[in-house]
């Protein structure tokens, strides 16, 4: 930030920065710890879902995410199939981040 004003730049708005960013920080290791119990939940979610319900979950997504954002729909003109994929794959992550937020 203090690259794009640079002249309004002083003690005081570094000082704000850092307190801004040490507030962040003590916020977000406030939370590591929270996403392990979200991380059974999806997990068992998933787990329970049979093929038909996640098939029906990933156009779901599709669907949700093409009527958010039309030209999305100019960059994935893949088949039904490889989207499915690429949102299992989403999945993956997400349940992975929740597992290990640290790592991720």
């Amino acid at each position: 930030l203090r690259a794009l004003v640079p002249k309004a730049w002083g003690f005081e708005c570094e000082v704000a920065w850092v307190w801004l960013w040490d507030n962040i920080a003590s916020l977000l290791k406030g939370q590591l710890q929270k996403p392990a119990k979200f991380a059974r939940a999806i997990e068992g979610m998933y787990q329970a879902l049979d093929e038909r319900e996640l098939g029906r979950f990933r156009q779901d997504i599709i669907d949700t995410f093409f009527a958010a954002t039309p030209s999305g729909q100019d960059h994935f003109k893949q088949s039904a199939t490889r989207l499915h994929f690429i949102i299992d794959k989403v999945l993956e992550l997400t349940e992975e981040l929740y597992r290990q937020p640290g790592d991720v």
